[in-house]
């Protein structure tokens, strides 16, 4: 049980440290947000009580600390170069690297990516879904509004190793959480990725992905499902939402029928526009690979389970 006035307090903090992060124009309202924001979620993640919450709390604070403070050395860098706290002004090559780098940690995109999955497994489904969903949005925002001067090849670099890391790393999980985890980093890598190049296709394709996740994470909190084989005993209980969770998930994977195939449609038409047809291609296979895991969920709920 936790008190009616904490829980507002720290959703208020939550919902406000986002708000400012991503409606400044300063750097340091910016840092000042995502600090707010991180140091309320901290109680949510630890609500559990138990080792793994606490452990997950520790490696959720200390990997947003490190970004935070990569963030701080990246903007008065550059405040020094240029005399300019401004988002926009983010012109030194160092700082935009860092800053880069920094966002990316942030979100949980390859190759600092390690903190998520682990997160997410010692944590509640509702809690994992804020992460997943939420949390990314003023990493997200910011990414957006220096996109012009970050550097084209390390976002396109970082967007195919997260793809191939997503991919590789769901394969073998039975866990549904670190799952979804890896499904995360490998739809974040879709939207590094086309940032380079059309940043409002970059915020589409994470729109798109929040809301194909939210259903998938409320659907499993309802059925309480946290495994595979969770998910294959539910079937007989609850029919329309096994099915449902399983069309999500091909839909997330980004099938043709479904909405998840528009965005990575999308953003192959863009790199093939741009003439980078090895990308384009190197993105539809690392794209196959993550389809691997989703259609053995669905294989596993569909098949197995039916009557």
């Amino acid at each position: 049980y936790i008190n009616p006035t904490s829980i507002t307090i720290i959703t208020l903090s939550i919902i406000m440290g986002t708000i400012m992060t991503m409606s400044s124009s300063n750097w340091l309202m910016a840092w000042i947000g995502l600090e707010l924001n991180m140091l309320a979620i901290l109680p949510i993640i630890s609500k559990p009580k138990t080792t793994r919450a606490s452990e997950a709390t520790i490696k959720y604070f200390l990997t947003q600390a490190i970004a935070s403070a990569m963030m701080l050395l990246s903007s008065t860098t550059n405040a020094w170069q240029t005399g300019s706290w401004d988002i926009l002004e983010l012109k030194n090559k160092f700082s935009t690297t860092i800053m880069t780098l920094s966002l990316m940690m942030k979100m949980g995109a390859a190759p600092i990516h390690f903190w998520l999955p682990e997160v997410l497994q010692g944590t509640t489904l509702q809690t994992a879904l804020l992460i997943t969903t939420w949390q990314k949005l003023a990493p997200i925002s910011l990414m957006y509004m220096i996109s012009n001067n970050i550097q084209p090849a390390l976002l396109m670099s970082a967007g195919i190793l997260s793809m191939i890391v997503g991919g590789l790393g769901g394969i073998n999980q039975t866990q549904l959480r670190k799952t979804m985890a890896y499904s995360s980093i490998n739809n974040l890598g879709w939207t590094i990725m086309i940032m380079a190049l059309s940043p409002n296709l970059a915020v589409m394709n994470i729109f798109i992905y929040m809301i194909m996740t939210t259903p998938i994470f409320l659907m499993m909190t309802s059925t309480s499902t946290k495994t595979l084989q969770n998910l294959t005993t539910t079937w007989t209980t609850s029919t329309a939402t096994t099915l449902s969770i399983a069309l999500l998930m091909l839909s997330t994977s980004g099938l043709p029928p479904f909405t998840g195939f528009l965005p990575k449609m999308l953003a192959l038409n863009e790199l093939i526009t741009q003439k980078l047809t090895t990308l384009a291609t190197l993105a539809i296979m690392t794209s196959l690979v993550s389809l691997l895991f989703y259609l053995r969920i669905t294989y596993l709920i569909m098949v197995l389970t039916s009557p």
